[in-house]
């Protein structure tokens, strides 16, 4: 059976901060060591776009982001890392989504409709300055999630609309050319935690009270010095509600660090102390990554090395499965439609699947030509319901799924070419 796909995507708009090391990169680093699962992460340079027109500093971004992940921890080999610009089969995907997408739909997307309502509210044309960048931004968000048929996408609550849209879209194109698309589920991480910034509201860019992820430890500790605290003396008992220093504290340290810094908040700490403390926690985690993070930095060809590996990996999943859905809508070979005008064409005969059972009591499966030449020979399965969904694996995902069932897959004999012609024969039936 195949692995459960995760997909995150990161907007390439600015430098990567505490809150986002706690709140998607730490999280999602993690994920990708789990088993069993296939994790993609890509840099959204596509969607920068639609934010930022200075490209000197989405070069900046992309570069930042990457490097940050990659120190984090994030491995190349394990997952597939790539910047979406390099796959352009997305934005092909795209336009066939926005086929399928009925415009009432992106009428209803929050960040649309917040511009509305502020022009609205300052009695302007409700439209004015809003692009068709920012009105097709969920179709993107679709393509990417869709273009790797992702069963699930770590999200924010305020993201969960996003994917409720691709799966309408996934559901739309389905109804109208046959099952291609899995219909993505939001993942939503209720534990991972919202960091407060300098000033006490959320840590954000928006706001401009951030803490760069890898400030060198001089700028670490002189930003930490600088957040908001009340005028409680030292020896006077301090509240943690409420606290920005003791909730950025608790996102870095244990249960058992935790509590003590909190009993440390009731007997009196002074600010003074306490920031301190918080700032050796933070550096205890993020020094040894920022060496890695600087040395990234300072090398750039390197991390443009592992881009392209990574977008290779992503194209060995995106072009054969574009090419299908090409075919699907439509976009095919003159050669095999008919002269006759718009009569039928006649059907192309097509490879098929064949199932069995030997007398090992296990469960084969084998690809055919359709002059029943053989293909492609499975191993031996339990049941034939496993067999059937290495089968449909194969279907969905055409020539990048051998190498995911390569245990279970006897021998192949065809070259990749000839099999990815026979999976076409089926997909335009």
């Amino acid at each position: 059976m195949s692995a459960v796909r995760f997909l995150t995507g990161i907007t390439t708009s600015g430098t990567p901060h505490l809150g986002n090391y706690v709140g998607s990169i730490r999280p999602a680093v993690a994920a990708s060591l789990r088993p069993g699962v296939e994790s993609y992460y890509f840099l959204a340079d596509y969607h920068a776009l639609i934010k930022i027109d200075e490209p000197a500093r989405i070069r900046r971004s992309t570069l930042e982001i990457a490097a940050s992940w990659l120190a984090a921890g994030l491995d190349p080999e394990r997952v597939v890392f790539y910047r979406q610009s390099d796959v352009p089969e997305i934005p092909e995907l795209t336009w066939f989504l926005t086929c399928v997408t009925g415009k009432g739909v992106l009428n209803r997307a929050h960040a649309y409709k917040a511009s509305v309502d502020k022009n609205v509210a300052a009695e302007l044309d409700p439209d004015a300055e809003v692009t068709a960048g920012l009105f097709m931004y969920p179709v993107l968000m679709g393509a990417d999630i869709l273009m790797f048929n992702a069963h699930h996408v770590p999200v924010g609550r305020d993201q969960i609309q996003h994917i409720e849209m691709a799966r309408d879209m996934a559901h739309s194109f389905n109804h109208r050319y046959g099952e291609h698309f899995v219909a993505p589920q939001a993942a939503i991480e209720e534990s991972v935690a919202t960091l407060p910034g300098l000033d006490g509201r959320k840590m954000s860019k928006s706001y401009d009270n951030t803490i760069p992820l890898f400030a060198p430890r001089t700028e670490l500790k002189k930003l930490i010095t600088s957040i908001k605290t009340d005028s409680r003396a030292p020896g006077e008992a301090k509240s943690t509600e409420g606290s920005a220093l003791f909730q950025i504290y608790r996102a870095f340290a244990s249960a058992e660090e935790t509590a003590a810094f909190a009993q440390d908040f009731a007997n009196g700490i002074a600010w003074g102390e306490a920031k301190d403390r918080l700032f050796e926690r933070i550096d205890r985690e993020i020094a040894p990554m920022r060496a890695r993070y600087e040395h990234l930095m300072a090398h750039p060809q390197e991390v443009e090395a592992m881009l392209h590996a990574g977008a290779a990996k992503a194209r060995a999943v995106a072009t054969p499965f574009m090419a299908r859905l090409r075919q699907a809508v439509g976009l095919r070979s003159l050669s095999s439609a008919s002269a006759a005008g718009p009569a039928k064409a006649a059907k192309v005969a097509a490879a098929s699947f064949k199932q069995y059972r030997e007398k090992d009591g296990q469960f084969y499966f084998k690809l055919v030509d359709a002059k029943g030449v053989l293909l492609l020979q499975s191993l031996g399965f339990a049941s034939p319901k496993e067999a059937g969904v290495a089968i449909a694996h194969i279907k969905q995902d055409g020539l990048a799924a051998l190498d995911a069932l390569g245990g279970q897959l006897s021998e192949s004999h065809a070259s990749p070419e000839a099999l990815q012609a026979a999976l076409d024969s089926m997909a335009s039936e």
